[in-house]
C-alpha cells in the first residue's frame, strides 16, 4: 500500500548511525528511517556498509555513534533482545535453517506453542504455520524436512519463521539470490502481501530492475555514507542513476566481453549418468571458450557439475581432457586434473570460515609449492597480496579471517583460491550472486582473462544478462537432462526461459 510520509510518523528512525572497527569506520553517520506498510530497499556494493547498518538495527552491533528512535522513544544501542521485542525481525541471506527439522518445527522453534505442563502444542504451530501460508499463498507440505526442500522453498520458510513472531519492520537480506525468476516473482509478490499488513520492510538487493518494480524508496549507500534515496511511487527510478550513485560511475547491465578465438576440445564429457535410470550426459567445452548452463532451479545443472568433479557419487560415464580420459572418483582427483570448481555456497562449501583470508587463498596452489614438512607461512602473503589487491579484495589484512569479510568479498575469495592454483578447466556455479554490480565486473575480466589464456569455462547461472554476455554457447538444462544448445542469436532471455520451461517452437 502507497505511505504517506507527510501525515505517518516512521516505525524506526536510525540517526547519524557511525560504527568504527579498529580505526576504520564501517559507518559514517547513516539516517535511514522506515515506514508501516513502506518497501524500503537499500542498495548498495559490497562492502558499503549495509549488513553493518541492519547488524546494529538488529542488535548484533552497538554503534558507535548515533541514536535509533522506535514509537518515539530514542535508544543509543540495541541488543537481539530488545531488537525483537521491539519487532523488528531479520530474513538472512545465509541459510539459518535446522535440515533434520520439518517445515513446522523450524518455523517455531526457540518459539513453541504449549499446553499445559508445558507440552509443545505441534498441532496448534501446525494450524497456525497453515494459516499463515494460505494468507499468503505459499505451499509448502509441512512435515517435510528442511534438508528435503529445494533452496527456493527454504526460503519461504525463512519468511514465514520471521513472520511467526509478528514484527512491525521485517528486513529482506537478498531474498530472491537463490531464486529462479518464476519463483523471485512469487517472493515479490509476498513482500507486497506482507507491505501491504502494516509492516515496515527493509529490503536488501543487488537485482536492481527487482529494486524498482517493488521498492517505496529506495536508498544507496557507499563507503558507509547515504549518496542518495530516491522517491519510487511510480517505480521508474532509472537504474543507471542507482549504479551510478552505487560505484561513483555509470555500469552497463551487459557486460562488454572481449571474444577470444576458439580452439581445440579440451573437455568431453561422454554418457554421464548420475544414477541407473537418469539420462545420459553428453558437451563438449573448448579452449578459450565459455559454456553457459541455464535452467530452472532443481533441473539439475549443480547436481551434473558435483558429479562429475566427483563431489557426488554417479552411475557412469567417461571425462577426457585434452583427449585423454582421466579417473575423477572425488574431487582431488578433479583437482590433480586440473578441474576448479567455484561454489555457490561460499560459506559452506567455498571457504574455511574462520581460517585467514591468506590460508583460505592459498590452500589449494601451495600443494605443489611447499616442500618438506614444515611451513612458514610468514613468507606466504607476497605470493597472494598482488592477486587480492588485483580482485579489488577488501579486508584489513591477509590474516583476517574469512568469516568477518562481506559476501562479495568472500566470493572474491574464493576465486583468488582457485586463479592461484592455475586450473585449466574452471566451473562457475552462479558466480556472481549476491554481489554488486561493480565485483561483478571483476569476475567477467577475470574469467575473460582465464579464457585468453587458452583455458575453458562451464557457468551455471541464473542472470540473463550474465548468461548473455558472457556465453559463447549456451546448454539449457532441464530434468537431469541437457535440452538443447543455443548458439549466436538464439542466445537472447526469451529463447532461454522458453526453452528452460520446456515451451517449443509453437509454444
Amino acid at each position: 500500500m502507497p505511505c504517506d510520509y507527510k501525515n505517518t510518523k516512521p516505525i524506526i528512525a536510525m540517526k547519524d548511525i557511525k560504527k568504527e572497527f579498529s580505526g576504520v569506520w564501517a559507518l559514517s553517520g547513516i539516517t535511514f528511517e522506515v515506514y508501516p506498510g513502506e518497501i524500503h530497499c537499500l542498495v548498495g556494493e559490497n562492502g558499503a556498509g549495509k549488513s553493518t547498518l541492519m547488524k546494529v538495527l538488529s542488535g548484533a552491533y552497538t554503534p558507535t555513534e548515533g541514536t535509533i528512535t522506535v514509537d518515539g522513544k530514542e535508544y543509543s544501542k540495541f541488543d537481539p533482545f530488545l531488537s525483537k521485542q521491539l519487532g523488528i525481525n531479520i530474513v538472512y541471506q545465509e541459510n539459518d535453517l535446522v535440515p533434520s527439522m520439518d517445515v513446522v518445527e523450524n518455523i517455531f522453534v526457540g518459539n513453541e506453542k504449549t499446553k499445559g505442563l508445558g507440552i509443545i502444542d505441534y498441532p496448534a504451530m501446525r494450524k497456525e504455520t497453515q494459516r499463515q501460508m494460505d494468507d499468503l499463498g505459499i505451499h509448502l507440505k509441512l512435515d517435510t524436512k528442511i534438508e528435503n526442500l529445494s533452496v527456493s522453498d527454504q526460503q519461504f520458510v525463512k519468511i514465514l519463521k520471521a513472520l511467526s513472531v509478528q514484527p512491525r519492520v521485517l528486513i529482506m537480506d537478498e531474498p530472491t539470490s537463490m531464486f529462479n525468476v518464476e519463483d523471485a516473482a512469487k517472493v515479490t509478490e509476498l513482500t507486497r502481501r506482507i507491505a501491504s499488513m502494516g509492516i515496515g520492510i527493509i529490503y536488501i538487493s543487488h537485482f536492481l530492475n527487482e529494486v524498482v518494480e517493488i521498492a517505496d524508496r529506495i536508498t544507496v549507500i557507499r563507503d558507509g555514507a547515504v549518496i542518495s534515496t530516491f522517491s519510487n511511487e511510480n517505480h521508474d527510478t532509472p537504474i543507471i542513476k542507482i549504479t551510478q550513485d552505487m560505484v561513483g560511475r555509470p555500469i552497463d547491465m551487459f557486460y562488454d566481453r572481449e571474444k577470444c578465438p576458439i580452439g581445440d576440445v579440451m573437455l568431453e564429457v561422454k554418457d554421464l549418468q548420475l544414477t541407473k535410470d537418469s539420462p545420459k550426459i553428453n558437451f563438449t567445452v573448448h579452449k578459450g571458450e565459455i559454456v553457459g548452463f541455464s535452467g530452472m532451479v532443481g533441473s539439475g545443472r549443480t547436481e551434473m557439475m558435483r558429479a562429475m568433479i566427483g563431489a557426488d557419487s554417479r552411475y557412469g560415464g567417461h571425462i577426457y581432457i585434452n583427449g585423454k580420459e582421466v579417473q575423477i572418483k572425488d574431487p582431488n582427483d578433479s583437482i590433480n586434473a586440473g578441474i576448479a570448481f567455484i561454489t555457490e555456497d561460499r560459506q559452506k562449501l567455498g571457504l574455511m570460515l574462520h581460517a585467514s583470508v591468506l590460508e583460505n587463498a592459498t590452500i589449494i596452489g601451495l600443494r605443489e609449492k611447499i616442500k618438506g614438512f614444515f611451513v612458514n607461512i610468514k613468507k606466504f602473503p607476497p605470493l597472494i597480496e598482488p592477486l587480492l589487491k588485483e580482485l579489488r579484495v577488501k579486508t584489513p589484512s591477509v590474516w583476517t579471517e574469512a568469516v568477518y569479510l562481506s559476501g562479495g568479498n568472500q566470493q572474491k575469495v574464493v576465486l583468488a583460491k582457485w586463479l592461484y592454483a592455475e586450473q585449466d578447466i574452471y566451473i562457475f556455479d552462479e558466480p556472481t550472486r549476491g554481489i554488486d554490480v561493480n565485483a561483478k565486473a571483476e569476475f567477467y575480466k577475470q574469467m575473460s582473462n582465464l579464457t585468453k589464456q587458452g583455458k575453458c569455462i562451464l557457468m551455471i547461472s541464473s542472470d540473463m544478462p550474465e548468461l548473455i554476455s558472457m556465453s559463447d554457447r549456451v546448454l539449457v538444462v532441464r530434468d537431469g537432462r541437457i535440452d538443447c544448445e543455443l548458439k549466436g542469436e538464439q542466445i537472447n532471455e526469451q529463447e532461454i526461459i522458453k526453452r528452460a520451461l520446456g515451451v517449443n517452437k509453437d509454444g
